[in-house]
């Protein structure tokens, strides 16, 4: 930046005119802190609005009267949306650039929000519901990816942390707005749109210069499940599993007859259990066997899943109990990820990341459609058993692979680091870069 100042000295010798002369000031460099905080907290208005809005789409489904059919597909089209979202992202990233592409995603997905509100059909929905899973995922890429190019050695630890509870603390409080309008009525539906639009004010408005985009190095699936078996198959489960508990959770409790604030105390259990469970169970991990600890986790949420299948929806005891599953079902994820870690070279981490995003992706897909098959030919009465049966497949695997597996030495363990169930592949390069990495093995 150039200026004009004063100069005492005069331009000759026996002048006494002042001159003036323009000099450079450097423009003082963004704080990394200021930019990550306006970098949350457009991830927490994302994350209110698409909490809130996830939950309004079950409910009014069902007071529209939805076949089961239709609104299984439509609580499914998110996750199939997201599942594509992530490869889109990075190659517009390379074309445009990230203010654009976050400007334009959000853009897309508010309107989609507002759409849900003036066609409320079925076929519309589902195209929305796709379309905003889309958009969202493309969105975790953008501020994710800026988050990454924020962070430094120092702070990294920091800016995972904050950001899991961002990401998740935020889809909790989006519960809790279902109670505060009609869900018949528009207003919550434009609620969700001005949220997600809100967001592109401080992405827009943020000093930081935007971060170069780093494509990860690929890793073909048939070498992960070689290499790691465990670590895909507990992957896809964990998005199965959450799929059908976020993407049906408010449906199943609409139908056992739970008000909307009543639906948002229920959903919104699950998602309070995963912030307080995240970091005691993560830093567990670091000091015992992972394998081990992973099925006794799957025990617990199948015995869990199976209470819940036998005591009414809008009790405390349901309440306490669905804070529990959801402890167990969301930590799963980041220690999925760490296991998967333990096992590859580190040149192949990010490779793996990206594989283990879609293999999530792609069991939040199979469980809400599974879940949608089970109410058509059982009842919601079928609801938590699906979520009993997938735990306890997993927790039948992973005990055999205890016997006839060697598990990894503690010592040999990386560190595990925290990590949402919906971030995007950019979130895993932050973990990456924050691990005391060991040798090659």
């Amino acid at each position: 930046m150039k200026t004009l100042i004063e100069n005492d000295a005069p331009l000759d010798g026996d002048s006494t005119e002042h001159g003036r002369e323009e000099i450079e000031i450097p423009t003082p460099s963004p704080s990394p802190a200021r930019a990550a905080s306006a970098l949350l907290f457009a991830m927490l208005l994302l994350m209110i609005g698409n909490g809130l809005q996830g939950s309004l789409i079950g409910i009014r489904a069902e007071l529209e009267g939805f076949s089961t059919l239709w609104t299984g597909l439509t609580m499914t089209g998110y996750f199939a949306g997201f599942l594509l979202g992530t490869g889109v992202a990075f190659r517009w990233l390379g074309d445009v650039g990230h203010i654009r592409v976050f400007a334009a995603l959000a853009s897309t997905a508010s309107t989609a929000a507002l759409i849900h509100a003036i066609a409320v059909t079925p076929m519309v929905w589902v195209g929305m519901r796709f379309l905003t899973g889309l958009c969202m995922s493309g969105l975790y890429v953008v501020a994710e990816s800026w988050l990454n190019d924020s962070a430094t050695t120092e702070t990294r630890g920091r800016l995972l942390a904050a950001y899991m509870i961002v990401s998740m603390g935020g889809i909790g409080l989006g519960q809790f707005l279902l109670g505060t309008a009609d869900p018949t009525a528009t207003t919550l539906f434009v609620v969700t749109s001005v949220l997600i639009s809100a967001a592109v004010v401080p992405i827009s408005l943020s000093t930081s210069s935007a971060p170069p985009v780093e494509l990860p190095e690929p890793m073909a699936l048939r070498e992960l499940v070689r290499e790691v078996p465990t670590g895909v198959i507990s992957m896809f489960a964990v998005g199965a599993a959450v799929g059908i508990l976020i993407g049906l959770g408010p449906v199943y409790a609409t139908r056992a007859g739970l008000s909307p604030s009543a639906v948002a105390v229920f959903v919104g259990a699950s998602v309070a259990g995963a912030v307080v469970f995240q970091f005691p169970l993560g830093q567990l991990s670091d000091r015992a066997p992972r394998r081990g600890l992973m099925a006794a986790m799957t025990v617990a949420g199948t015995t869990i899943a199976l209470t819940l299948g036998m005591i009414p929806a809008g009790s405390f005891v349901a309440t306490a109990l669905m804070f529990g599953l959801g402890g167990i079902a969301f930590p799963l994820y980041s220690l999925t990820v760490a296991y998967t870690n333990d096992w590859i070279p580190r040149s192949k981490m990010v490779g793996a990341s990206t594989l283990l995003v879609r293999i999530n992706g792609a069991g939040a897909v199979a469980g809400p459609l599974a879940a949608t098959a089970v109410f058509i030919t059982i009842g919601d009465r079928g609801f938590f058993p699906l979520i009993a049966v997938t735990y306890g497949i997993v927790s039948v695997y992973l005990l055999w692979r205890i016997l006839v597996k060697d598990a990894l030495p503690i010592e040999r363990q990386r560190r595990w680091v925290p990590l949402p169930s919906r971030g995007s592949i950019a979130i895993h390069s932050i973990a990456r870069r924050r691990r005391n990495e060991p040798v090659d093995r």
